[in-house]
């Protein structure tokens, strides 16, 4: 191997670059079609989705562009301290490599104690928190 293609292949290792995602390749937690009405159901009770659309273990597994994070706090824009939410909710570890591989595949996630979806990005209510101290949200939203 050449001088240079070593370098390269040095380079490419450090600065791992994971391919561009494949928003076509998904899948569902619990195997309901993807985008369907099934998988759209809301249970009342909780306020969930039958189902939640992910990318595929195959589409996870090129790599993440993001840490992979499964904790975030709700904060909603323009409310009183007072009145804020401020729970924390913990997703399942699909969920939060899909977030991680492509952090705009969503527009909007679940709070457990609101019991709804809110948006996320930058103009989004949550934000990561760091999973060994829930306590302590970061500056970075989710979705972003």
């Amino acid at each position: 191997m050449s001088e240079k293609n070593e370098l390269e292949t040095i380079e490419n290792e450090i600065m791992h670059v994971p391919p561009p995602v494949d928003r076509s390749a998904v899948a569902t937690l619990h195997g309901t079609a993807p985008h369907s009405a099934e998988q759209l159901e809301v249970d009342p009770k909780t306020g969930m989705h039958k189902d939640y659309v992910v990318l595929s273990d195959a589409e996870r597994a090129k790599g993440f562009v993001r840490p992979v994070r499964r904790s975030y706090k709700h904060v909603k824009p323009n409310v009183p301290l007072e009145e804020q939410c401020r729970a924390v909710t913990t997703m399942s570890q699909p969920l939060a490599e899909t977030y991680a591989r492509d952090p705009k595949f969503y527009s909007g996630t679940y709070c457990g104690r609101c019991k709804a979806h809110f948006p996320v990005g930058e103009n989004g209510e949550f934000y990561w928190v760091e999973d060994d101290r829930p306590d302590c949200a970061t500056a970075l939203k989710v979705g972003t």
